[in-house]
């Protein structure tokens, strides 16, 4: 790797870039959530909702909560992480899709929850995810560290077992469409670094 890559604290002004990268990390979820905003007549398209929902000083998530690889002036990479609040059980799903996610971060109460780790696919195999991934489990300090992925992302799953992260348990996810793949969610976490 070269030597100009550095791992900082993402800036509000990243906020268009964090929305592009999460859409990527969740293979298109975030964008057709965030497409919501459109049908309800309240945004243009699904990015500028993403990335008000990026700029946001209060929700869990967004640019505060992120961290960006550069490759000299390039941000290459994001990882966001929070810690999980004993709130969450009060949470309801605003969708179907999404009542398996919450209901696998409902028994993870206290962790430190690994939201989102994206990198360009030009940027890959230059060990950002690694990198990104062991920045964030340093985040979380003292904390189990937990997160959720898809069961069918082989790539994803190499890289955080390999990283000290074991299966807890997986949810059938709910497809997003009609002709949408079918696949689990699963919960994988490590023990407090």
């Amino acid at each position: 790797m070269s030597q100009d890559t550095i791992i900082r604290p993402a800036e509000k002004s990243d906020a268009a870039e964090l929305a592009i990268l999460v859409d990527i990390s969740s293979h298109g979820f975030a964008s057709w959530f965030w497409y919501g905003a459109v049908l309800d007549g309240t945004k243009e398209t699904a990015f500028e909702q993403g990335r008000c929902f990026m700029r946001s000083d209060t929700l869990a998530a967004a640019w505060k909560d992120a961290s960006v690889a550069m490759v000299g002036d390039e941000i290459a990479g994001v990882i966001i992480g929070h810690p999980i609040e004993p709130s969450i059980m009060d949470e309801k799903a605003p969708h179907p899709v999404v009542e398996p996610i919450l209901e696998l971060q409902k028994t993870i109460a206290g962790h430190w929850f690994i939201d989102s780790l994206g990198v360009y696919r030009h940027q890959r195999g230059k060990g950002l995810g690694k990198r990104l991934l062991a920045h964030e489990i340093a985040r979380g300090g003292e904390r189990p560290v937990s997160l959720i992925t898809e069961s069918d992302n082989e790539t994803a799953l190499g890289l955080y077992k390999s990283n000290g992260f074991s299966e807890v348990m997986r949810r059938p996810a709910v497809p997003l469409s009609e002709n949408g793949k079918q696949h689990d969610w699963v919960l994988l976490t490590r023990s407090a670094a």
